[in-house]
Order: C-alpha cells, then structure tokens, then sequence
C-alpha cells in the first residue's frame, strides 16, 4: 500500500465514517445511551477525544478491512473483515467497561457491540466500492 492510496481511502472513509455515527449517535441511539447510562455521560462530548479516537479507529479499518478488500477486488472482505474489527474493537472496549465500571450495563454491552459491527462493515463495504474505481 502506498501513502497516496493510505490517504485516498482514508479520505473517503472519514466522511462515511462520520456521517453514519453522528447519525447514530445524535439522532438514533441518543435516547437508548441516556436510558442506560445518562448518569454516567458528560453534558457535552470532549470532542477532542471523540475526534481522536474516529480519525484512528479509521487507520485500522483501512488497514484491516478496507485497502485489503480494494487489492482483492472483493466487497465481501471489505463486509466480513469490516465487521470483525468492528466486533472485536467496540466488544474489548465494551467488556472492559462491564469489567471495572461500576454501573455499565449489560444492555449498552449487546447494543454497542451490534452497532460496532454495523458501523464498520457499512463503512468498509461503502468505501471499498468508492475507493475501488479512485485507485
């Protein structure tokens, strides 16, 4: 992979990426996350860390999912591997959590988990069918 490709990807999945969490987190999930965990949640987000964390969640996904899937010419890598660093990432966060945070639910475990998946195999399969043409 060369950084001119590392960067093209990148740059088609950080909007992707962006739009499909905001979308979930402000409009869709904003309620479930108040419900179960509302005490424990800040009043507004540290966007500093929130936007730290998406523009490296994003390397992996490129690194993992998405470059791969482009070099095998395959929208189902880009679904399959997608989804497992999705799994993999927000299930060791969310497991952790349950470990050593006194009232972090079960219930947000299964949702997060679920929604990591959806999140990051959209983002794959999306950017690799965009991505797929623009190398």
């Amino acid at each position: 992979m060369t950084i001119i490709n590392f960067i093209k990807i990148y740059l088609i999945a950080v909007p992707i990426f962006f739009l499909i969490d905001l979308t979930w987190l402000g409009l869709i999930a904003k309620n479930i996350y108040q419900k179960y965990m509302g005490h424990l949640m800040r009043p507004t987000p540290n966007w500093t860390a929130a936007v730290i964390f998406y523009l490296l969640f994003i390397v992996g996904l490129v690194i993992f999912a998405i470059y791969p899937a482009i070099r095998n010419n395959s929208w189902s890598y880009a679904l399959l591997y997608g989804a497992m660093f999705g799994f993999f990432t927000y299930m060791t966060f969310d497991l952790t959590s349950l470990a050593v945070i006194k009232d972090w639910r079960w219930q947000i475990v299964i949702i997060d988990i679920i929604w990591g998946i959806v999140l990051s195999s959209s983002v794959s399969v999306l950017a690799y069918l965009i991505g797929k043409n623009w190398l």
